[in-house]
């Protein structure tokens, strides 16, 4: 069965050279949705007959999503429970460094104990995991950049070959979901996830979210391949003043041809879980509030599964359905009626099955609704190979090598670091002189991977606690040699003309959803969030060196001033443990850089998106080389508000 053509608008905006322009139009492109596979009619049959088998309350059981920490395996089988997560912070034994055969055995615990039941077909566990720029979660795992900057890298092959070493990297744990990629197309810099978006251009979302799930799902029955999950549908990226779980205020038209863009990538790939978002969406053509996505049947229901014929699994985000109004975080009837399949409810799963099933029997809830939400979920699992093979029979399970992909995320750092200013040709650094490095993120793992990273915020993280990788004040000590490099936190009481240069590693402290949220009219100027930041560049800058500033954060944040006091200017946004592939660039030789911002760069505190009264530093595309030198020369420093609350927001 095919899926009916569903025309949509995308934005024809395409990473182009590295002229600066000031405002982005987006004309429409009209393009048709893919077309669904042909559905196995002997699966169907085999799923038929397993829902026909079973009971009300073990349906509901497949259809709950705990948080392993607030589950036994004992009650994975008692209940009939169908996945199992791992939030952000949780790993075995609660245990940060636990090892891989520690992962692997929890495991297998857990899907030991979902085949235990007295069903008359065992149906296997789903356990998943966000694994948003590698397999995070994990002490050793090689990090990779978030996806900002690799959006910077455009190029769709490097991001399924990042998707393929994710996978084997969650297969060695013995998990078989990804909560990833996330398609949010991000419209405004406020917004604490803009670094989990690769652009601000659909297109270009639109191509990476194919190869992404590509990448991570292979053929589905491989050793080395995951479900991937398309996330967080939608217009996550387009709330008003980029506020996260807000509301998204646009024409429909808006949202679905540019906030879908990244959806039919996905479901050109194939893939075959989508979770919802937290946000809302208000119509402002007819003038209506449509409420949480978590609620909405139209876009579920209808266009998801309806219209663009997506025939996989529907999951909730993490409580997500207690945003709807009139529902709690242990029940919902209206979002299962609006087609969510499976339930993130970590800590409450007990009684949202009790709940549930209730709802069903007081006609709050068809049954036959039920019966859809199972039908997608064992064809999901049989999709994955998991009915007929378990997850512990991959030859990666347990193993520890299978974390490593450090030459992979090596080249990704290269390919996604900017270069925003090199006047004078201070870069490359030359080998054998003697460098000044400052800066508190020089020699911080936890500053330099950001948000998701062994913790949900990326927070109360040490350099041990990684297990592997590489800061830059290593990396840059390695190549130089260390006698070369001295380090100085601050820069204070350092002679900075005895070095012939300086490198200034300036980065914001790591953040995930919410906590990393700028809320307007508060100005988004780096510096103003970070003074230390700018107290150490002002301390070696003008002083006899020549100053190189590198740049860690998840947005392009104003930065005119530390722009003006660096004679070169490195945007790196947040990438991952690999910190050699930062010093392999700033020092030439064989690698140029070959980023281009694939977000427009502000030019002014109070611009946070691409809108025509939004100022512009530099355009989307921008981006220097060595073979392509260019002179900046200083830049204009318009004066930055105490708040914004006089500019249109």
């Amino acid at each position: 069965m095919k899926r009916p053509a569903l025309k949509v608008s995308l934005s024809l905006l395409l990473l182009a050279g590295c002229a600066p322009i000031q405002t982005f139009p987006r004309p429409p492109l009209e393009v048709a949705a893919p077309a669904a596979a042909a559905p196995d009619a002997a699966m169907e049959r085999r799923i038929a007959a397993i829902v026909a088998g079973m009971t009300l309350e073990q349906k509901v059981g497949q259809m709950t999503q705990p948080d392993v920490r607030y589950i036994t395996p004992e009650q994975v089988s008692q209940y009939y429970i169908g996945s199992v997560l791992n939030g952000g912070g949780a790993w075995p034994d609660m245990n940060k460094r636990a090892s891989v055969a520690d992962w692997a055995a929890l495991a297998d615990r857990f899907a030991d104990a979902a085949l235990a039941t007295d069903l008359p077909t065992p149906i296997p566990l789903l356990w998943g995991t966000d694994a948003v720029h590698g397999h995070n979660n994990v002490s050793g795992a090689t990090i990779f950049p978030h996806n900002i900057g690799l959006g910077a890298a455009n190029d769709p092959a490097l991001i399924e070959r990042i998707g393929r070493a994710t996978a084997r990297q969650v297969r060695a744990t013995g998990i078989t979901w990804a909560f990833a990629p996330t398609l949010a197309v991000g419209d405004n810099r406020r917004w604490g996830r803009t670094y989990e978006s690769w652009s601000s251009d659909p297109a270009l979302v639109r191509r990476y979210g194919e190869a992404m799930v590509r990448g991570l799902q292979g053929d589905l029955t491989g050793d080395a391949d995951v479900l991937a999950t398309a996330k967080h549908y939608l217009g996550d990226g387009g709330t008003f003043n980029g506020v996260d779980q807000g509301q998204a205020r646009m024409t429909r038209e808006d949202l679905l041809g540019r906030h879908g863009a990244g959806y039919l990538g996905a479901l050109d790939a194939g893939v075959q879980t989508v979770m919802i978002s937290y946000s809302g969406w208000y119509d402002t053509a007819a003038d209506q509030d449509h409420g949480k996505m978590h609620g909405n049947r139209d876009l579920i229901a209808g266009v998801l599964k309806g219209e663009l014929g997506f025939d996989g699994l529907v999951v909730s985000d993490w409580n997500g359905i207690e945003q709807v109004p009139g529902c709690a975080r242990d029940r919902c009837s209206q979002a299962v009626n609006a087609g969510i399949d499976m339930f993130m409810v970590p800590e409450d799963w007990r009684a949202f099955i009790t709940n549930t099933v209730e709802d069903v029997r007081a006609g709050r809830i068809a049954e036959s609704r039920i019966d859809d939400a199972v039908t997608r979920i064992l064809r999901v699992k049989m999709r994955s190979g998991l009915f007929d093979r378990p997850a512990d029979a991959s030859v990666l399970t347990g193993r520890a090598d299978g974390l490593d992909a450090r030459a992979l995320a090596r080249e990704a750092v290269r390919k996604s670091v900017v270069l925003l200013k090199n006047d004078d040709a201070v870069l490359p650094l030359q080998r054998g002189r003697r460098v000044l490095v400052v800066g508190a993120s020089a020699d911080s793992l936890s500053n330099q991977t950001g948000g998701w990273s062994l913790t949900w915020q990326g927070t109360e993280n040490v350099n041990a606690d990684f297990a592997t990788g590489q800061t830059l004040l290593t990396a840059l000590r390695e190549a130089l040699g260390a006698d070369n490099v001295v380090y100085s936190a601050d820069g204070s009481g350092v002679d900075v003309s005895r070095f012939d240069a300086v490198v200034a590693v300036l980065g914001e402290t790591p953040y995930a959803e919410y906590n990393g949220d700028v809320r307007f009219p508060v100005p988004v100027q780096h510096s103003l969030q970070h003074p230390a930041d700018l107290a150490a560049l002002r301390a070696v800058s003008g002083k006899g060196a020549p100053v190189v500033t590198v740049l860690y954060s998840g947005r392009p944040a104003y930065a005119n001033d530390l722009i003006n006091l660096s004679d070169a200017f490195v945007a790196a946004f947040l990438p991952g443990t690999e910190g050699g592939g930062l010093a392999d660039v700033l020092l030439g030789g064989q690698h140029d850089f070959t980023g281009r911002l694939s977000f427009a760069w502000p030019g002014s505190a109070c611009s946070t998106g691409e809108d025509p009264d939004d100022v512009v530093q530099f355009a989307r595309g921008y981006g220097l080389s060595y073979a392509r030198p260019a002179r900046l020369g200083p830049l204009p420093l318009p004066a930055t508000p105490a708040t914004c609350e006089t500019i249109a927001p």
